[in-house]
């Protein structure tokens, strides 16, 4: 008898098995892929299931019986109310293509060094992150370090230290997932700090500011503010991709419509970013500062000034097929997307395809190297057709291109002409130097963050007796010719031409959480002010009083920086109220004067 009710009760579990089966797959909700592609405008491949904490009727009642007959024991672990660990590890797509790599950086200190490292990286291929006078980060697979070590000198053997161990995690991480992190609020809380809860916020427009965004909400949002703002914004198209997208643009500025004197050329500053797909943080900083810039229009003086008398050019994605790449298959990709003559290994750098000083016929010119400069001059079909617009602009006279800045990212630091070489300076070095001193004090007395100054070959290589401006330059890890750093300043004659690397110094890299997407705009935001002011006719220090305002001496003791200060009466888009952080002190502004004219002097020496 005993064995008879065991075997009824073992087929009442198993036909409840087999109904919460049919159940479950009849109501289930569709996956987060399927729902991203309705709902979301990218995809992150392959992401696992989600794991819902909410059992079925079906499901509690064969425990309960299972409980009540065979009483297993219970697991000691508490109930996960969060997402299962699954649903929060990167996807097999991203372990199965970065699941053993790691960032190494190297301290270089001898011209030797900085040779061997340099032809080590060309012989294994490996992706060079970024590098200055200092070290050089390096991303590579864990299988590859020993060979790359054994063709290093044994002083570097030992000089490096690993700034990534997970990188598949931390770029899992770096992509928005709302369909996650919104899953509950114990996962809101476990992913603060890359994901930074604005609820408190009244302000909406931070919305756009909270995650980087992809290709296909930064579209629809520029034609959003092109209607917002129809008297001062105006979207456009300055080229074509080679997949077929078009290459946005805003245009920000006032023309006046009753003037009886003749419209010449009007001053133009062009802003570009994402250059390189992977670089997020320039693409989004681009489109902060073109948001704060129009909606301060009409409630900053500066600000109205500014747009009244030139006009700015904001481009957020020179590569959009390489940036839609970077959504949809590899975080970690910098090149665009066209074809080589290689046709597993695609794309060119396209901050190295500039006809001025192009160095394609440098030995390690591969078309599988990350900074590949293609087998000609403007072969990159995104900068010979941003180049043509930019010439047919000028050569109109709609525009008289009087400065460009080029973000990118990271290191920190401000860099001029020239970058192809050391060994020649531009004829306006002492003109470079001081603006470029300039916009750093700007960042710095704004937001407490240091952005060194350098020509942007000396920035990109180590050099022995760093305080002696004819010390010795050790070689280049990376060509630096064909830029479009020096393009504008070289062949269109643009006197003020900048490349702003943005932040961090490498403890993300590439991969910068998301709330640093409102500093970095700040950051910038008050360098292109001051930028702008100087093209206008502004010099030096007076510009202070304008370009920077503490709103309020109140401190918040949990600000671990300075953070930055907006210009009087406007509404930027930020996390946090500039009356709740620190700021600069306005008395400081002689000394901050009084230290650009030293520095520039040391310079000069």
């Amino acid at each position: 008898m005993r064995y008879l009710v065991d075997f009824l009760y073992l087929s009442l579990i198993l036909l409840l098995s087999s109904l919460t089966t049919f159940i479950n797959q009849a109501t289930a909700e569709p996956s987060i892929s399927s729902r991203q592609s309705l709902s979301l405008p990218f995809q992150i491949p392959q992401l696992p299931q989600p794991s819902f904490d909410d059992e079925s009727f079906w499901t509690r009642l064969r425990d309960g019986i299972i409980q009540t007959i065979w009483k297993p024991p219970r697991s000691s672990k508490a109930k996960n109310t969060g997402p299962c660990t699954s649903s929060t590890s990167p996807p097999s797509t991203l372990l199965a293509r970065y699941g053993g790599d790691l960032v190494l950086r190297f301290k270089i200190q001898t011209a030797e060094e900085a040779q061997a490292l340099a032809e080590a990286t060309h012989i294994l291929f490996l992706d060079v992150w970024e590098f200055n006078d200092e070290w050089a980060d390096i991303r590579l697979s864990k299988d590859v370090i020993p060979s790359l070590l054994g063709l290093l000198p044994p002083s570097l053997q030992h000089a490096h230290t690993p700034l990534m161990h997970d990188l598949a995690h931390t770029i899992f991480e770096s992509y928005p997932s709302p369909a996650l992190h919104e899953s509950s609020p114990s996962s809101r809380e476990d992913h603060r700090a890359f994901t930074p809860d604005l609820r408190t916020s009244p302000d909406e427009t931070n919305l756009f500011f909270r995650n980087y965004q992809p290709l296909s909400v930064i579209v629809p949002w520029m034609r959003l503010l092109q209607s917002l703002f129809p008297s001062h914004v105006r979207m456009i198209n300055v080229g074509l991709s080679f997949e077929g997208r078009d290459i946005p643009a805003i245009k920000v500025g006032v023309h006046p419509t009753n003037s009886e004197k003749p419209l010449g050329p009007r001053k133009t500053v062009i802003i570009t970013g994402g250059s390189h797909a992977r670089e997020w943080i320039s693409t989004s900083t681009v489109n902060y500062v073109a948001y704060s810039l129009m909606t301060a229009y009409g409630k900053s003086k500066s600000v109205t000034k500014l747009l009244e008398q030139m006009d700015l050019i904001f481009i957020p994605t020179m590569n959009p097929d390489g940036y839609v790449y970077t959504w949809e298959t590899d975080r970690l990709w910098r090149k665009n997307r066209q074809p080589t003559n290689l046709r597993f290994c695609r794309g060119v750098d396209l901050d190295r395809t500039y006809d001025f000083e192009w160095d394609g016929h440098s030995s390690k010119n591969n078309p599988c190297s990350e900074s590949y400069s293609g087998e000609g001059p403007f072969q990159g079909v995104e900068t010979r057709r941003f180049t043509d617009w930019v010439k047919n602009e000028t050569e109109s006279g709609s525009a008289d291109v009087i400065g460009f800045l080029d973000f990118h990212s990271y290191s920190q630091q401000v860099l001029y002409p020239y970058s192809y070489s050391c060994s020649s300076a531009p004829p306006s070095l002492e003109n470079l130097e001081e603006l470029a001193m300039g916009l750093a004090k700007a960042i710095r007395v704004s937001s407490g963050e240091v952005y060194r100054v350098a020509s942007a070959c000396k920035g990109s290589v180590a050099a022995k007796n760093k305080g002696n401006k004819d010390g010795e330059v050790y070689p280049m890890i990376e060509s630096g010719g064909g830029s479009a750093l020096d393009w504008f300043y070289h062949e269109l004659r643009v006197r003020y031409a900048y490349q702003i690397k943005l932040r961090d110094t490498g403890s993300y890299g590439f991969l910068l959480p998301a709330d640093n997407i409102v500093p970095s705009g700040k950051e910038a935001f008050n360098a292109v002010m001051y930028f702008g002011k100087y093209l206008l006719g502004g010099k030096g220090v007076e510009l202070e009083e304008d370009l920077i305002r503490s709103e309020s001496g109140q401190q918040s003791s949990s600000s671990r920086h300075s953070t930055p200060v907006p210009l009087e009466h406007i509404q930027l888009p930020a996390a946090e109220r500039p009356d709740e952080q620190d700021g600069p002190d306005p008395d400081d502004s002689l000394e901050e004067g009084e230290w650009v004219d030293s520095e520039l002097r040391r310079r000069r020496r």
